[in-house]
């Protein structure tokens, strides 16, 4: 990693604006890299995220606000592409020049646009603009950053040949795409109208992307260099995302100070969301429990498409669980429409999550592990299904309302923990005979060889001094 930041460096000080380069590609069946080390998400891939997710997070309170069903659609529809197109990008051109610089920052400037003027879309009036009036200027900035992204494409594919036809063939249909938005403008088209086209958009959208940079299309034309995907860096990406969007569980918890003062139960509500979102970013690392196990991305086309779909309702649905989780912690009572997306996003984030541990082709040999997988992955889906039932039962408190998923979302981490050891395992490893541990740790490193540095032709002891 060192000696591609020092490259990079390099070239930074040579050109402002670097020729994009492939970062992975197959050639002939072979999977090819720029660099053998795993890449890390650039400083601005990481700063996108962040206010990625606090534009989402206010579309989320504002849903919360609006707990129906248009403001359910208007949701899903705002959390879209614009961050997903610009991580596609990234992971397959990124060269941290100006001009790519330059684009996160034009294609955030438009997020901040798409996501402000998305509020009052529903409404006929809100501080003097009009519902049509926002709806334009947010479908105006979607489109605008979609055709950013379309040019990217366009503009990269002359420099590198190796994604050359499948970018040119997903940037022309998007650009047809762009076509499906242009009702949105129109005043004689109802809501429900707008939303269903919105929804057929979006649909071909992905159709699109699937198209493009399936296999498909690589046998349909014969191509002998084809895209590919850096595994690691996309579950790096992804898990980073993640964890952003459970810090809606901590930032409502803490911003405001709404557990009061010393041991009361506002406080012990606010404990309750902590374990909630630990709880699920423990299930979410601990992926499927196996000892070995082969991740979707890298099990089959089909499968790595699952998992990369499934993350957008995940987040989604966890980001507005959190939200009214946290704000939940301050209150005397919840709505219906706030019950229902407390338990309902909780419910739906589990839901996908046992998805995900499906997805994972598990490798142990049998018996092996206390439970097989089936058993340790069984109660995500059970408990899923129990609360989205929950909110069914009105009498229950603002307290009650979070010790149900805290205990459900507890009980499947000590499911999976105890279900993912060994049969032959013990509670504690021995703490004895230390010392002669440490002993033959230091005989084995001394009996090692010294190893030639081939920079510079020196001795290098492989004991430190």
């Amino acid at each position: 990693m060192a000696s591609e930041d020092s490259e990079a460096a390099a070239l930074g000080h040579r050109y402002l604006i670097k020729r994009p380069k492939v970062l992975q590609y197959f050639y002939g069946g072979q999977l090819k890299k720029a660099n053998d080390e795993e890449r890390q998400a650039g400083r601005f891939e990481l700063f996108l995220d962040l206010l990625y997710v606090a534009l989402v997070a206010n579309m989320a309170e504002n849903f919360a606000d609006h707990a129906n069903g248009n403001g359910l659609v208007k949701y899903m529809l705002i959390f879209r592409h614009a961050w997903s197109d610009l991580r596609e990008v990234m992971n397959s051109y990124y060269n941290d020049d100006l001009l790519q610089r330059c684009l996160i920052l034009w294609v955030m400037g438009l997020l901040i646009l798409y996501a402000s003027s998305g509020e009052p879309i529903d409404e006929s009036e809100n501080d003097g603009i009009p519902g049509l009036s926002a709806l334009r200027a947010t479908t105006g900035a979607y489109m605008t950053a979609r055709l950013t992204i379309i040019l990217i494409y366009y503009i990269y594919s002359f420099a590198s040949h190796q994604h050359r036809p499948q970018a040119r063939i997903f940037a022309s249909l998007n650009l047809v795409g762009l076509f499906l938005w242009i009702p949105m403008f129109f005043e004689t088209i109802s809501l429900r109208g707008k939303i269903a086209v919105a929804v057929v958009a979006i649909v071909y959208e992905e159709a699109a992307w699937i198209w493009s940079f399936g296999p498909w299309v690589k046998k349909m034309l014969k191509l002998e260099y084809s895209t590919a995907v850096d595994v690691e860096h996309e579950i790096d990406r992804q898990a980073a995302f993640y964890i952003i969007v459970l810090g809606e569980f901590v930032y409502g918890i803490v911003v405001g100070s709404p557990a009061g003062i010393g041991l009361t139960l506002n406080y012990f509500r606010a404990v309750e969301v902590l374990v909630i979102a630990f709880s699920f970013n423990w299930i979410y690392v601990n992926r499927d429990g196996s000892i070995e196990s082969t991740h979707p991305l890298s099990r089959s086309v089909v499968s790595a498409f699952i998992w990369f779909i499934i993350h957008l309702p995940l987040t989604a649905s966890l980001l507005i669980g959190g939200h009214v989780a946290s704000v939940s912690v301050g209150k005397e009572g919840l709505e219906s429409g706030e019950r229902w997306l407390l338990c309902g996003g909780l419910a739906a984030g589990l839901f996908c999550l046992w998805i995900i541990g499906v997805l994972e082709n598990g490798r142990d040999p049998p018996k092996i592990l206390i439970m097989p997988k089936p058993v340790r992955m069984l109660p995500r889906l059970l408990c899923a299904i129990t609360l989205a039932a929950v909110p069914l039962a009105d009498s229950l408190n603002v307290t009650q309302l979070l010790s149900i998923p805290t205990g459900l979302i507890l009980f499947i981490v000590v499911w999976e923990t105890i279900g993912a050891l060994k049969r032959c395992s013990n509670i504690f490893e021995s703490w004895r005979d230390t010392i002669s541990e440490e002993n033959a740790a230091v005989e084995k490193s001394e009996s090692k060889p010294a190893m030639l540095d081939g920079n510079r032709g020196e001795l290098m002891s492989t004991l430190e001094q």
